[in-house]
């Protein structure tokens, strides 16, 4: 016993003399003391937690060479190597915040965007479809959003001071050519794409990615759906046609098949129209799509489209209605979209595809025949990828061709073309860096070569976001953009520089509880506009200018009321614009400066029905009246729309559907036009531009058949 404590005392002496003392402080990116922080030694249980300050102090009797671990819920860990050899070690850690995709901020400024619901969606495919009064069309259904005109007489996506050639779209990043089918004169055309093909919509009114070019005021990029899950066959028995198709799935891919035909002329001849109608507007449709996985994380898709649509019309005189003059229109389409997708490894994808499009209208006006040809072809790849943890990094190359022709074979036996062929070679990069979950900048560029110009472009884009709380945001974008002028513009002069605009975008955002509220203002400044010189059309060039500016309101809200879905959209546009004919700066005819639309949606469990209703109004537009002495300082009425429409399932595979539009029968005026020549008063005599009936009924009757008896065609609707 009597050496027992000798070596007790020399044992736990050395134990104490080879402890080593570890200390330190625990900060943030901002140098602010992190409490509570886990610090310690790996593969050890020696360690402790920071105090209120930040600080820690702990000792072990590790010897060599240890890794010290730094833990704390929202940042990302810190590792450092150091070497125990019984002497005090102080390190000073600073903690990095680790980014969050459910929490950190997003790029809004001027998007719309539904594809991820993680990401808070505001605006999805079955939105479109059930939206009262678009009649399952896109652009009718987007037109009821903040930044979008009322234009009745077109159909088409018109953005904050924008024509209807400024809003461009995209399938799987691919540029469509010409997606909208002929109608008409002062009848609205539809989109040729159904909402039911996507599984994400991307709607943007300004600020866009510097991915898509050759948009000067919107850019609407729909991402289609990927593999269907169940084969079914789908039957639709309608008021105006028929269509039938077919979905087959096997275990890593399906294909699908449609074929639709719509015969306009039975309902024209039950209801009353304004157009002289020889042949109503028939058409046949088929659509098919392939999607196929491959590899572990591949995919690939193929979809192809074709339609055949005919009409014929007189269009009378404005001074004497007994004098007509035929209009016969034939339309063939052929669009073929192939896209691929694969990852690369854990932090790298590539995309991209091949897109044509041919299109080709023949028509009759009076009793020469004009010949319109154009074909397209697109292709780009894409590759994506996070370069750290704080920057993500998107970039690529594509290249768009052209060709363009316009036939006359006139009546008295002349013949003469107009042609031209354009080809952009475009590359475009741009990064997204996060400066915590709060901040986050999105920069980058697009560069561009046109052959029909011989130049090489180059526009910035930026965006930054900073997050004010849990649950709304600040976004601001800038960005520059170009296009080509019209093809009736080219056509005749191909040395045209492609037309500009700078958009600047402020943003504030709140979505919390299935709530959007959003407000948003915006500044466009164009240059490069088309211009006739001394007013005459064959005599071109790019000294026109322009200007667009206003704000938007955007409620939505589908929880406060049971089996309700609601908003309510607002814009308030002031432009202005010295292009083509305009002899100074006015406000042209498609502009109107205050727009509104509510958009109601209900599901009545009892009776098995979804109704739905949509009220727009758009405040007169001006035109121009030859017999002022003032340019477009006419007005038109306003526009005022209530429509309607009815989802009946008396069984989960059926579905009775009615729509109807402009259910008040308001007799809406887009404008008029005006006679060529004076009448024996001196006075140019002039007619409205009305819809071509006042109202629109639909009736139709779908029917599902699949193993799976739930399934129905009401997303589709």
């Amino acid at each position: 016993m009597k050496l027992f404590y000798p070596i007790l005392f020399v044992l736990t002496s050395t134990a104490a003399y080879s402890q080593t003392r570890i200390s330190g402080k625990v900060t943030d990116e901002r140098g602010a003391g992190v409490p509570l922080a886990n610090v310690i030694l790996a593969d050890t249980y020696d360690g402790t937690s920071s105090d209120a300050d930040g600080n820690f102090e702990f000792t072990t009797t590790e010897t060599g060479t240890h890794v010290l671990l730094v833990k704390f819920v929202g940042y990302k860990d810190f590792q450092k190597e150091i070497i125990l050899a019984n002497k005090p070690i102080t390190i000073q850690v600073s903690l990095e915040e680790m980014i969050n995709e459910l929490e950190a901020v997003m790029i809004t400024a001027g998007a719309f965007a539904a594809s991820d619901e993680s990401r808070r969606t505001i605006f999805k495919a079955l939105d479109i479809a059930t939206t009262a009064g678009a009649t399952a069309d896109i652009a009718g259904a987007l037109n009821t959003l903040p930044g979008t005109q009322k234009v009745g007489e077109s159909g088409r996506l018109f953005v904050r001071g924008g024509d209807g050639n400024e809003a461009k779209t995209f399938i799987d990043g691919l540029l469509v050519l010409n997606p909208y089918s002929p109608s008409a004169p002062n009848t609205p055309s539809r989109g040729r794409f159904l909402p039911f093909m996507f599984k994400g919509t991307s709607f943007s009114t300004g600020g866009y990615s510097a991915e898509y070019g050759q948009a000067l005021s919107s850019a609407l990029v729909l991402d289609s759906k990927d593999k269907s899950e169940t084969s079914r066959t789908d039957i639709g028995i309608l008021s105006v046609g028929g269509d039938i198709a077919h979905t087959q799935a096997w275990e890593r891919g399906s294909a699908i098949g449609k074929i639709q035909y719509t015969n306009i002329r039975p309902y024209f001849g039950l209801i009353n129209q304004r157009i002289d109608w020889i042949d109503a507007p028939v058409s046949l449709e088929g659509s098919g799509a392939v999607r196929q996985e491959v590899g572990k994380t591949g995919i690939v898709k193929v979809y192809g489209n074709f339609n055949h649509s005919s009409y014929a019309i007189y269009q009378h005189s404005i001074d004497d209605y007994n004098t007509k003059f035929l209009y016969d229109l034939t339309n063939n389409y052929r669009y073929l979209n192939g896209s691929y997708k694969q990852a690369l490894n854990d932090r790298w994808m590539v995309r991209g595809g091949l897109a044509y499009t041919y299109q080709q209208n023949d028509a009759i006006v009076d009793q020469d025949n004009i010949v319109e040809t154009e074909k397209g072809i697109h292709g780009k790849t894409v590759f994506e990828g996070s370069l750290s943890d704080k920057v993500e990094l998107k970039t690529g190359a594509e290249i768009l061709q052209r060709n363009y022709e316009q036939q006359f074979h006139l009546h008295d036996g002349n013949q003469y073309a107009r042609t031209f062929e354009e080809v952009i070679s475009a590359g475009f990069a741009e990064a997204d860096i996060y400066a915590s979950n709060k901040l986050v900048t999105r920069a980058g560029a697009r560069i561009e070569y046109n052959s029909l110009v011989q130049k090489l472009s180059i526009d910035p884009r930026i965006s930054v976001a900073y997050k004010t709380g849990s649950y709304s945001q600040v976004s601001f974008a800038y960005g520059k953009f170009r296009q080509t002028a019209n093809n009736t513009l080219v056509r005749i002069n191909h040395a045209l520089a492609p037309e500009k605009a700078e958009h600047f975008i402020l943003n504030y955002q709140h979505v919390e509880n299935n709530r959007t509220f959003r407000i948003e203002t915006y500044y466009k400044n164009y240059n490069d506009l088309v211009k006739y010189v001394n007013g005459d059309p064959l005599t071109l060039n790019n000294a026109g200018s322009g200007y667009a500016k206003g704000i938007e309101f955007f409620w939505r809200d589908n929880r406060s009321l049971r089996n309700t879905d609601y908003w309510i959209s607002y814009s308030y546009l002031d432009t202005k614009r010295n292009y083509l004919n305009f002899p100074y700066k006015a406000v042209p005819s498609f502009a109107s400066a205050h727009n509104f639309s509510v958009v109601y949606k209900y599901f009545i469990s009892a009776i098995k029905s979804q109704l739905g209703a949509t009220y727009s109004y758009t405040s007169g537009r001006p035109y121009n009246n030859p017999n002022s002495d003032q340019f477009n300082r006419g007005k038109t009425p306003y526009y005022s729309d209530l429509s309607f429409n009815w989802s009946y399932l008396p069984k989960p595979h059926l579905i009775v559907y009615l729509s109807c539009t402009n259910l008040l029968g308001r007799n809406n005026i887009f404008g008029y036009e005006y006679s060529t020549v004076k009448n024996a008063d001196g006075i140019y005599n002039s007619r409205p531009l009305q819809q071509a009936a006042t109202r629109f009924l639909f009736a139709g009757i779908f029917i599902t058949l699949s193993k799976d008896k739930s399934i129905n065609q009401l997303p589709n609707l």
